[in-house]
């Protein structure tokens, strides 16, 4: 009886400690994602909305803007995240070495784009990729190109530059990651893989990639998270052009609520894409990641 009082005291307790963050995630996160699918299903422009069921959903695969926006985040995501991700490894990898000498000074720099505030960092490569910048600047003098390319307005270069621009800010975020991940693989696993006579080589896929594996799906489903809501650098630097060539999913919903006429209801229809995206790539990853 006394055991079951105090379990009863104990679950009490519990749910009072918890009961306000779980009210505040409930209020702030879980509350505006049922506003915006019930949004979702109206249609207008302003305020003046309607109900008109899945029909936003529907327009979506007829609205070339929209296809042309997933389109761009999946190539970003194709070439960038795993780019990216293999930058990190080889990073991390070399940031472990017990003899590298100033560690902290190359693991600061390594952090620092992440550091950086995000318009600065885009408009700094905007700079640089201008017409008159100093990537055309040096190319010219080393005689690569003949006449100053236009970056930034060529629907694939302009691509191009966002890749580098995001690979950029966010390997050295990665590196943390993996170089945690590092300082907890036993040294002597090591030491016992030379003694048999293992190579570097050998031992980086036998042994580090492996017990590397859960840190690895998680930065891969974050990279991923991260690349399908990519908004700061696109805008700043191409604004989505030329054209709708560099537009991405979450651009295209700051266009629809603050640039074109509001249309909130489709803007939020859109919106529940990227929510449906983000949870059926994680869902895959960690299922390749746990037959792995």
């Amino acid at each position: 009886m006394k055991r079951h009082s105090f379990v009863k005291k104990y679950d009490f307790w519990g749910w009072f400690f918890i009961a306000p963050a779980s009210l505040m995630i409930f209020i702030l996160s879980f509350y505006p994602m049922i506003q915006a699918f019930i949004l979702s299903l109206q249609t207008g422009l302003g305020n003046n909305l309607r109900f008109t069921g899945i029909w936003n959903y529907y327009r979506l695969f007829q609205d070339e803007i929209f296809l042309s926006s997933v389109a761009n985040v999946f190539i970003y995501l194709i070439f960038q995240v795993p780019i990216m991700l293999f930058m990190a490894l080889i990073l991390a990898s070399i940031l472990n070495n017990e003899k590298l000498k100033f560690k902290g000074l190359f693991r600061t720099l390594v952090f620092l784009p992440c550091a950086t505030a995000l318009v600065s960092s885009a408009m700094i490569f905007k700079t640089f990729f201008s017409v008159d910048g100093i990537v055309n600047f040096i190319l010219l003098h080393i005689g690569i190109i003949t006449s100053p390319v236009s970056w930034l307005t060529h629907p694939f270069w302009a691509k191009v530059v966002i890749i580098m621009v995001i690979t950029w800010r966010w390997t050295g975020y990665n590196t943390i990651f993996y170089l945690a991940g590092l300082q907890n693989i036993d040294t002597s696993i090591y030491e016992a893989a030379r003694i048999d006579g293992a190579s570097a080589f050998q031992q980086f896929f036998k042994i580090t990639l492996p017990l590397l594996r859960p840190v690895i799906l998680l930065t891969t489903i974050m990279s991923t998270n991260g690349t399908l809501q990519l908004f700061d650098e696109v805008k700043n630097i191409t604004s989505g052009g030329p054209g709708n060539a560099t537009i991405t999913i979450s651009q295209y919903i700051y266009n629809l609520s603050f640039v074109y006429n509001p249309q909130f209801g489709y803007a939020a229809a859109v919106s529940y894409t990227i929510l449906i995206m983000v949870a059926l790539l994680s869902f895959i990853q960690m299922k390749v990641g746990d037959k792995a």
